[in-house]
């Protein structure tokens, strides 16, 4: 029997404009870039701002000068962002909530479908109007020269893979051989390592190239390949990376006993029982000692050794700017790969040549319907930048004054404990909003580059009640690591011992923790002849 029922449900959905916000929010400064050119080849009434005539270059003037006086700047981009988001405060669903949807969002719809517009007139006022929509650049914007955009983010001279097969072309191989050597040179990983079984490699090669080979045929190859720069490359294993660099060594008694050490040792020396290996290869402590040393000096990763790597290079971009002048932190936006947008001028003249044409048909209100669904998207597109960025300063601002002392010296004890809660409840916004600000996020200091999340730490107690970051901690050991005697490193419950004695209440799990996280081997694996 079927019934009836009335239900009342309280749900939240967010709009697709208000997941685009979200997405923007969270990509990082060099992303932002290539997302700005997507909707710019999709949206034509969207265009890059560029100012030549005189009145924009007398504004950009006025700009400059009011940022050239750093308190003014600070207090300007806090009133922008006071007015901008005194109703934009809470949760991250309301701050989407807040921003402007485009006007004809019902009518996106309607040209979904093949009904025709209506003959009523169009509402062309709010278009016609000669004032263009303010940009999202702000004061708060760095420098962002035209000629600094258009400089290369990464290295073009070409990568390793391009270096190897040069070398491959001058090698004295046939034509069989060469197919064979471009295969085990397209199989090598990002470490520089063949990880892949010769049988395998020898499949793809009838498969992929209708050629038949036998895995002798391939280990020739290999032999050559594994001749080629950087030494090591094309190794199936650790020892035989190692060995092969050893190979293009003076062979004094120091590179003979290493080559023993791994070739009969390896496992011995990977755990560093070093009385064994003496046993073993019958080795004085000098002798041990100077092939450790050889051993160590080799590079266990030669595919990060060539011109670019096996890819091309990243180069962090930060997203924030803090300088300090004379105790005054100033904090700017890394505008580099954002160009100042702007609706195109040709749009507002359909308007007009619309307004006045004295016969108004369909297919020319379908045009204007069409080029209004545009013009509204790409006025959603602007604020959306322009409120990311918004979003973007409050934070970091926020940031910077809860950890003050650390931006204006750069210690590292001087970190507070600082969770995203925190930053939430001074800025007035949601949790998520700030996870996804802090996320690929990182700001250049004058003592480095910084990701946003390495300013974020859980606190520890101490014996005089206050809390001290784990940032301090992990600082703290690892200054107590290295300066442990090598011959008799510390172990974990020693640290809980020190660490206890300076006054962290820390247990020795959670120094194990910190150690693990600082990238720091256990005590036997610290030491050293």
């Amino acid at each position: 029997m079927q019934r009836l029922d009335l239900k009342q449900l309280l749900s939240q959905k967010l709009s697709p404009q208000q997941i685009q916000f979200i997405k923007l929010l969270q990509i990082p400064t060099a992303e932002l870039e290539t997302r700005i050119k997507e909707e710019m080849e999709v949206n034509p009434a969207l265009e890059e701002d560029e100012p030549d005539d005189a009145e924009e270059l007398d504004r950009d003037d006025d700009d400059s000068d009011d940022s050239d006086d750093p308190d003014a700047s600070l207090d300007n981009d806090e009133n922008t962002l006071d007015e901008d988001f005194d109703d934009r405060s809470g949760s991250e669903a309301d701050t989407a909530e807040e921003m402007p949807e485009p006007d004809l969002a019902a009518k996106e719809d309607l040209a979904s479908t093949d009904e025709a517009p209506d003959n009523t007139d169009l509402d062309l006022s709010d278009y016609l109007n000669d004032d263009e929509i303010a940009g999202y650049k702000m004061q708060g914007d760095g420098p962002g020269e035209e000629e600094e955009r258009d400089t290369p983010l990464a290295d073009t001279s070409g990568s390793l893979l391009d270096s190897l097969l040069d070398q491959l072309h001058f090698a004295d191989l046939d034509e069989r051989q060469e197919a064979i050597g471009q295969q085990l040179i397209g199989s090598i990983d990002g470490d520089g390592y063949i990880r892949r079984d010769l049988a395998a490699i020898a499949n793809d090669l009838a498969f992929s190239q209708n050629l038949e080979v036998t895995v002798p045929e391939i280990e020739a190859v290999l032999r050559v390949v594994q001749q080629f720069d950087p030494p090591g490359i094309a190794a199936r294993d650790l020892p035989e990376c190692l060995l092969l660099q050893l190979e293009r060594r003076p062979q004094d008694e120091n590179t003979v006993n290493a080559e023993r050490i791994l070739t009969d040792t390896f496992e011995e020396f990977t755990k560093k029982h070093y009385p064994r290996i003496q046993q073993k290869l019958d080795l004085e402590d000098d002798e041990l000692k100077e092939a450790i040393n050889v051993i160590l000096k080799l590079n266990p990763k030669p595919g990060g050794s060539g011109p670019t790597g096996l890819g091309k290079t990243q180069y962090l971009m930060p997203d924030f700017i803090l300088t300090n002048d004379n105790g005054v932190l100033n904090l700017t936006l890394n505008a580099r790969n954002a160009p100042e947008l702007r609706v195109s001028p040709a749009y507002t003249e359909m308007f007009r040549t619309y307004d006045k044409a004295a016969k108004k048909d369909t297919k020319m209100k379908e045009a204007v319907t069409f080029v209004k669904q545009k013009l509204d998207s790409a006025k959603w597109f602007i604020d959306a930048i322009r409120q990311r960025q918004n979003t973007l300063l409050r934070t970091m601002n926020a940031i910077v004054e809860l950890q003050r002392e650390f931006f204006m010296e750069g210690d590292e004890g001087k970190l507070k404990p600082m969770i995203l809660k925190d930053i939430a409840q001074m800025i007035g916004m949601d949790i998520s909003t700030v996870s996804r600000v802090a996320n690929s996020k990182s700001i250049q200091t004058e003592f480095g580059i910084y990701p946003l999340k390495y300013f974020f730490s859980e606190g520890i107690a101490t014996d005089s009640g206050e809390d001290a970051s784990s940032r301090e901690v992990k600082s703290i050991l690892k200054d107590l690591i290295g300066k442990e005697s090598k011959e008799r490193p510390l172990s974990d419950d020693k640290l809980e011992k020190m660490l206890n004695a300076r006054g962290y209440n820390i247990a020795r799990r959670t120094v194990a923790k910190y150690r693990e996280q600082l990238n720091i081997p256990v005590a036997r694996l610290r030491k050293e002849l």
